[in-house]
This record gives structure tokens, sequence and C-alpha cells, in this order.
């Protein structure tokens, strides 16, 4: 009977030197808050089955927010080459639509219409008409710069540009074989120019024949300030404001290059070279999805610490 107090006894105190050891309770699975009972029994089933459960729901909560974090940084590869993608197709349009205006612009020239919803329908689209200028109602269009192909797709994406600036020249033109009056922007003159006494010369005063490309009225964008009608200083093209100024039919016509008569402005004044920057955009949307696909790959398949 002694000896079996005695060996109660030993494995109580066994239990409460057990108690903080690290190694024993990690072991065994129990939690820092159980305690050896007096009697030598360690806590009760029911204490180590909630901590079990505990910790069999934390990992379960980790995985389930492992798995939402690994499916939702996804959408990021997935999203920049689907954008990379539409770029293609936009780069086609816009390569596409270039090579339709280049065409038009190049056909051989037609009779000018005068039904308007016949001309709302040719812009770009190369006339031919028989006529004079009439000097005395000029209209300038300002600020511009003189249309350079080359230069244009060199500076393409830059916030600015450098050269000089001027002024389109806007003159009425009476066709004589239709007889109405139309407006013709004749083209670019610099600053030094936009006086018509500096460029007399060039103020023809008989008939001539004008071959020119069609434009449709403009609408005014942001930031772009008001049309000044009465000092003459227009921003953009309203064919109805400068129709009634002028007293002509609101039918815009740029003049080619071939209409230039010397001293006067320099015509081929369209610009047609359309900004196309897709091919920028495509490279910076799938150079995107490479890399952000590569950090999926290490992060959620090797499992490689980022």
């Amino acid at each position: 009977m002694n000896s079996l107090k005695c060996m109660q006894r030993s494995y109580v105190n066994f239990l409460k030197v057990m108690r903080n050891n690290v190694t024993y309770r990690t072991f065994f699975g129990l939690s820092p808050s159980l305690r050896p009972l007096e009697n030598g029994f360690v806590g009760s089933g029911k204490q180590v089955f909630l901590h079990q459960k505990s910790s069999s729901s934390t990992v379960e909560t980790e995985r389930v927010e492992d798995s939402f974090l690994k499916w939702f940084l996804l959408l990021i590869p997935v999203t920049t080459f689907g954008l990379g993608t539409w770029q293609i197709k936009r780069r086609q349009w816009k390569l596409q639509l270039i090579e339709d205006m280049r065409c038009l612009t190049t056909a051989e020239p037609i009779d000018l219409p005068t039904d308007p919803t016949e001309l709302n329908n040719l812009e770009y689209r190369r006339i031919k008409v028989h006529g004079r200028y009439d000097h005395t109602k000029e209209l300038y269009v300002m600020p511009r710069s003189p249309v350079d192909p080359e230069r244009e797709a060199r500076e393409a994406g830059r916030l600015s540009s450098s050269g000089e600036t001027g002024a389109n020249v806007i003159t009425p033109f009476y066709c004589t074989d239709l007889g109405i009056t139309i407006l013709v922007n004749r083209g670019y003159v610099p600053k030094k120019k936009i006086n018509p006494e500096t460029r007399q010369k060039g103020q023809v005063s008989e008939e001539v024949d004008l071959v020119g490309i069609v434009r449709l009225t403009e609408t005014r964008k942001p930031f772009v300030p008001h049309n000044d009608i009465q000092g003459n200083r227009w921003y953009y093209r309203d064919l109805d404001a400068m129709a009634k100024v002028t007293g002509s039919e609101p039918i815009f016509v740029d003049g080619d290059l071939a209409s230039t008569i010397p001293g006067g402005p320099i015509g081929g004044q369209t610009r047609i070279t359309l900004r196309n920057e897709h091919m920028q955009y495509i490279i910076t949307w799938y150079g995107l999805c490479l890399a952000t696909s590569y950090m999926w790959y290490t992060k959620f398949i090797r499992r490689v610490p980022l």
C-alpha cells in the first residue's frame, strides 16, 4: 500500500515537471492551458479534442485563403493577355483605316456633287472644280503647322513637337460650272504671311482648275478654344459658321499640293497620318502578362517564396 502511494506521488511529480516542457506538449498536442490533475490524469479528452479541432479549422481557413489568392492573382496575367490581343486587333483596324484614307486621297478626282447627303459619304474623296477665289473674305484657322507626313510619323506619340506655326487660309471659291460658292483651304502660311498684303503675288483673280479633298465639319474638342468669329481667328472647322460669315455653301475642300500658286499658301494640308501606337501597347501588355505569369507560377506552382 505504501509502495502504491509512493509510485502515485512520483508520477504526479513527473507530470508537474513535464508540464512546462515544450517538446512534451507539442508531441502530445497539449495546450499550455492544460494542467496535470492531482490524481495523475492530464486534462480531459474534450479539451484535447477542441484544441485539435481548432488547429484543423485554422489550417482549413488558411488553405481556402491561399486558394482564393491563387486564382484571384491569376486574373492579372489573364487580363493583360486579353488587352494585348485586343491591341493587335486595334492595330489591324488602324492600319486598314490608314490604307483606306490613302486610297481615297490618291484616287482619280470626281466632279463635286452638290447634294449634302452625298457629300457626307465622301470625306477624304478627291474632287475637281473650276472657278475663281474671293480673296476679300479669307478666314484663318490657327495655329497650324505645315503638313509633313515623314516628320509627323517620327513625332507620333510626343506631347509636343517642334517646328514653325502659322495658319491655314480658307477662301471662298465660286464654282462657275455649278453656280455655287464653296470654301477652299488654300493651304499653309507662316505667321509673317497671314496678312494677305504680304503675299499679293499669290492672290490670283483669274479662273483656275482646282483638285481638292472633301472635308466635313468638326466638333470642338476639349481644351480647344471657341472660334473667335469677330476676330477672324478659327480654331476648328465649323462649316455652318464659316458659311454664314462668307455667304457660301457649307462645303469645304482642302486644295491639294498641285493647287499651290507661287507666292500663295502651300496646298496639300490634309493630314492623313493617324497615330498608330498600338505596337507599343502590344509590347507593354504582353510584357506584363509574361512577368506576372512567371511570378504566379513561381509562387503557387513551385512554392518559392517571393
